[in-house]
């Protein structure tokens, strides 16, 4: 059912109901407007003739002539004008004018103080009863002022009869107006859900267009379809980048474990093969075997963290003290490699806007390629590590410096290009690859450069930007990308 005749059948169902709320609440009020009315006139017409009754209940106690109680009666009737009079004393009962039945009970004077209706067949009367006493003789009696209340009834009954018919008529009549308002109201909404439903996500880049029509409810559903528009383009743009960095992934897995995986076969060929290699031919292969598994091991968690990264949303991110991570990571690479010399300065208050997990594995590869390519003939590192407020107040400078052979001014800006490794490198070529994606995820620059003293090492300088500043994180994230040729 439309909204448009849901809208008309409810409009057609309350109207006639308020119409007859209201006109039950009236014919109440008319009702008691009547009676007070007619009951006013009553007490004015009591008042009037209630001396007239005193004087003829006087001249039926004391037995005066016939003529003298006709001449009270006569003085009684023409008191009481338009108004039916029942006067009732120990000596009998006079009535004139209009009035109920003799067989119909009209109420005692005690218990009527006010007008009371009294029904005789199809006519209905006001009745109010006054007591009526004499001192001299001491007598009493009741005196009775009638009227018809038969032509309120016949008025209160017609009023009821138009509230009615009124009623009846105005179903339909507000049914269809509701409809027909309801129907141009509702034009706005129905030319919002034609461009609506003219739109299709998978196949058109066309976004719903809305021209404000000032009617809140209308605008405020075309907003929210154009929030959930906007939402599903975003999350479509994501889930491709996912499964493009699964596709990278994949594809960078295979073609970079293809060969370690051939030496090692043909390492276990020759293990298996005949004749058997001599003990220390055989001493060499195995070393050889750990070692390409160890890379194997090393290059699957490099990519599986570039993975992450690209996949990261803004919400993991959170405040984090640097200098605490770095003192983690620090006294993790002294433990697990005991030839390392770290030398620490760490400035205080040194607090970023970083995904935790990510900032901490580039943290943990700038100091394990420091610890690898800084290593001395005797296999001891001596590093720097320098934590302190960047030159801008808004960022933060981390260097790592090492005493090794340093990186070639011409490779400078490769080394943080997946899979660029030297010759001897026991690496997976990710390592840097991995900082410089965790760097550009946090808003910060990393650069490679010789010592400031001028000695033979590497130098590496890393700039975040402050918590205060927290940054956007990149549309486009390709870390992964499908390996050439040439790679």
């Amino acid at each position: 059912m439309r909204l448009s005749t849901r809208i008309a059948l409810a409009v057609g169902v309350l109207v006639p109901l308020l119409v007859l709320g209201s006109g039950w609440i009236m014919v109440r009020l008319v009702v008691r407007d009547v009676h007070a009315q007619g009951d006013a006139h009553l007490r004015q017409r009591a008042t009037a003739v209630l001396p007239e009754a005193r004087n003829l209940l006087r001249a039926m106690a004391n037995d005066r002539p016939a003529n003298v109680e006709q001449a009270r009666e006569r003085r009684l009737f023409t008191a009481a004008l338009d108004v039916g009079i029942r006067v009732t004393g120990p000596d009998g009962t006079v009535t004139g004018g209009p009035q109920p039945g003799a067989s119909v009970a009209l109420p005692a004077a005690a218990r009527a103080a006010a007008p009371v209706t009294v029904p005789d067949g199809r006519r209905s009367w006001r009745v109010l009863a006054e007591p009526v006493s004499v001192a001299r003789p001491a007598i009493s009696g009741t005196l009775w002022v009638v009227s018809s209340d038969t032509a309120s009834q016949a008025q209160i009954g017609q009023v009821r009869r138009r509230i009615l018919t009124v009623a009846l008529l105005t179903a339909p009549v507000a049914g269809l107006a509701a409809w027909a308002a309801a129907t141009r109201l509702a034009r706005p909404l129905l030319l919002l859900q034609r461009r609506a439903g003219g739109i299709d996500p998978r196949t058109s880049a066309t976004r719903l267009e809305h021209t404000p029509t000032r009617v809140p409810e209308v605008d405020d559903l075309a907003r929210t379809l154009q929030t959930v528009l906007a939402r599903y383009d975003e999350q479509a743009a994501r889930t491709a980048e996912a499964l493009d960095t699964a596709r990278s992934f994949s594809a960078a897995a295979s073609h970079e474990l293809r060969t370690p995986l051939m030496s090692m076969r043909i390492n276990l060929d020759v293990l298996d093969g005949t004749p058997e290699p001599a003990p220390a031919e055989r001493a060499e292969i195995i070393a050889d075997l750990r070692a390409e598994h160890e890379r194997l091991l090393g290059l699957l968690v490099m990519l599986r963290s570039l993975a992450q990264g690209d996949l990261v949303e803004a919400d993991a991110f959170a405040p984090l003290d640097l200098g605490d991570l770095l003192e983690s990571a620090v006294t993790d690479l002294r433990r697990e490699r005991p030839g390392a010399r770290v030398a620490v300065d760490s400035a205080p208050g040194c607090v970023v806007h970083a995904w935790p997990p990510g900032l901490r594995s580039a943290v943990d590869n700038l100091l394990t390629n420091a610890a690898v390519h800084g290593a001395g003939a005797d296999g001891t590192a001596r590093i720097e590590v320098a934590l302190r407020p960047g030159g801008d107040p808004s960022t933060v400078s981390l260097t790592v410096a090492d005493h090794g052979p340093g990186v070639p001014a011409a490779d400078r800006d490769r080394v943080f290009q997946r899979f660029r490794r030297r010759p001897d490198s026991p690496g997976s070529g990710l390592g840097l690859t991995l900082v410089a994606q965790q760097i550009a995820l946090h808003g910060g620059t990393v650069a490679v450069s010789g010592r400031p003293d001028g000695t033979p090492g590497a130098h590496i300088t890393v700039l975040l930007p402050r918590a205060s500043t927290p940054h956007t994180l990149p549309t486009h994230r390709a870390w992964l990308p499908a390996p050439t040729a040439a790679s």
